[in-house]
C-alpha cells in the first residue's frame, strides 16, 4: 500500500470503480480495495459524479437485480467515503470544452470535467482515453501498485 499512502486530497473515481468494487470484479476490487481504506481513514476523500449512478445502475436495471442496485446506491448515496459532485452548467461547459479538444465521447468528457472542476489530485480509471486530457492527474487501475502485474516493494 506505499504508493496508495501518497494518494491524499480528492481523488476521482470513475464509474468502472464503483462497478469493480460493488460486483466484485477481480483483479480490479483487490486492486482498489486499499483506496477504499484510506478513505475510510480520512486520508483522502473519494468523488465522482452524478453520472456514474446513471452508469452503475444499467445493469441492475436491466437484470432487475434489486439487491445490485441497492449495492449501487447505498455506496454512492449513504457512504461517508464518497461524495456526488453534481452535473453543473460549469461541469458542462468545461465538458463540452474538452470533447471540442480532445475529441472523448460525451460521458467521459462529464467525468473528467467534474475531476478538473472539482481540483482532483488522481483521476482512477480503467480507461486509458482520459490520458488524451494532459491536465487530467489519470491513475489506470492496471499501472496501481498494488495491481498483480505491478506489485508494489
Amino acid at each position: 500500500m506505499g504508493a496508495i499512502k501518497q494518494m491524499n486530497g480528492t481523488i476521482y473515481f470513475d464509474a468502472n470503480c464503483f462497478i469493480y468494487s460493488v460486483e466484485r470484479i477481480e483483479p480490479y476490487r483487490t486492486i482498489l480495495q486499499p483506496i477504499w481504506e484510506h478513505a475510510q481513514n480520512g486520508h483522502c476523500r473519494i468523488i465522482t459524479s452524478e453520472l456514474t449512478l446513471m452508469e452503475a445502475l444499467v445493469k441492475p436495471l436491466k437484470e432487475s437485480n434489486t439487491l445490485l442496485k441497492y449495492g449501487f446506491h447505498a455506496l454512492l448515496q449513504q457512504s461517508n467515503e464518497v461524495t456526488l459532485i453534481p452535473i453543473s452548467l460549469a461541469i458542462l461547459e468545461s465538458a463540452a470544452g474538452l470533447r471540442a479538444t480532445s475529441s472523448i465521447k460525451t460521458p467521459d468528457a462529464i467525468h473528467a470535467a467534474t475531476g478538473l472542476v472539482a481540483a482532483c489530485t488522481h483521476f482512477i480509471t480503467n480507461d486509458g482515453g482520459f490520458r488524451r486530457i494532459p491536465t487530467l492527474p489519470v491513475n489506470l487501475i492496471s499501472e496501481l501498485p498494488t495491481s498483480p502485474t505491478n506489485p508494489s516493494p
